[in-house]
């Protein structure tokens, strides 16, 4: 009884939960090749591309990927900037962190990430909000 307890227990960790999220979207591969989808994206839409244009845009991708790793439970640590930090003086509007977002989410389904994972994966970024909208 106290081994199948303790098992319940190790099973619904956060810890459990977060290397499970990692494991939903597909490993660090899955998670680059969602990141990828998304900039690409983002590079055609005319409301948000203007804030990458003089980025170096594999660094960007490399970082995003890491933190989506990180977050989510993977063995990456983030070796970026703290968002305040990496987004001041870029001028993002709610409608700029909403653009990005939709192309996460439509980069996610295009991939097949359950809807769950999705909804996991976005609860753990949107208190970075406060740091990277300026207005």
């Amino acid at each position: 009884m106290r081994i199948g307890l303790l098992l319940a227990v190790l099973l619904f960790t956060p810890l459990s939960i977060a290397q499970n999220l990692y494991q939903q979207l597909g490993e660090q591969e899955g998670i680059e090749t969602v990141v990828e989808e998304m900039l690409y994206r983002v590079g055609g839409d005319d409301r948000i591309a203007h804030h990458f244009t003089d980025v170096d845009i594999m660094r960007v991708h490399k970082l995003i990927s890491e933190q989506i790793c990180d977050v989510s439970g993977g063995p990456c640590d983030y070796s970026g900037d703290d968002m305040k930090t990496s987004h001041r003086n870029m001028g993002v509007t709610n409608a700029d962190f909403n653009a990005l977002v939709e192309h996460l989410i439509a980069a996610m389904e295009k991939h097949d990430i359950p809807v769950a994972a999705q909804n996991q994966l976005l609860g753990l970024l949107a208190p970075m909000h406060g740091d990277i909208v300026e207005n």
